[in-house]
C-alpha cells in the first residue's frame, strides 16, 4: 500500500522555514496561514506550526562510523535527483553533511546526506543502491 506520510512540527519563523522548504529543497506550498503552513515534500506532508523558541535534546548514535541524529525526518529519492539536491544545498550556505554510504556491500546499501533546516531538525536525504532493499530484514 503506497501513502502519502504527514508529519507536524513546531517551528520558530514560518517564513524562513517556507524559504528553505520552497526555495532550497525545491517543495511545494500547501494551504497555511501567518501561523502554519503545509509543505509537499516529495508528495508527504509536513505542516509546521509558529511555536516560538524550543528545544529537543538531540541524542546521537553510531552507523557505520558515523555519529548521526536520533531525531531527524527524511526523504528517499532516487540517486539523479539525490545527486542534483547534494549538489545544489552543498553550495550554499548551509550545514550540510558530507555524502556517506551506509551499508557498503551489504543489503541496504545507500548513500545519506543530512541538511539542517532553519528551526534545527535534521532532513535527511537517502538514495539506496536497489530499492527492493528499503524494508529488507538483514
Amino acid at each position: 500500500m503506497k501513502a502519502a506520510f504527514h508529519l507536524a512540527l513546531p517551528c520558530d519563523n514560518i517564513e524562513k522555514t517556507k524559504e528553505f522548504y520552497v526555495s532550497m529543497l525545491g517543495a511545494n506550498q500547501g494551504r497555511g496561514t501567518d501561523s502554519w503552513v503545509d509543505i509537499d515534500l516529495y508528495g508527504n506532508q509536513l505542516t509546521f506550526t509558529s511555536a516560538g523558541s524550543f528545544n529537543f535534546d538531540f541524542k546521537n548514535y553510531r552507523l557505520s562510523g558515523q555519529i548521526l541524529p536520533s531525531f531527524h525526518f527524511g526523504v528517499i529519492v532516487d540517486t539523479e535527483t539525490w545527486g542534483k539536491l547534494y549538489t545544489k544545498l552543498f553550495s550554499k550556505d548551509l550545514d550540510v553533511t558530507t555524502e556517506v554510504t551506509f551499508l557498503e556491500n551489504r543489503a541496504g546499501e545507500h548513500i545519506s546526506f543530512f541538511v539542517t533546516d532553519p528551526d534545527g531538525y535534521k532532513v535527511e536525504f537517502k538514495s539506496f543502491k536497489n530499492n527492493t532493499e528499503i524494508f529488507l530484514n538483514t
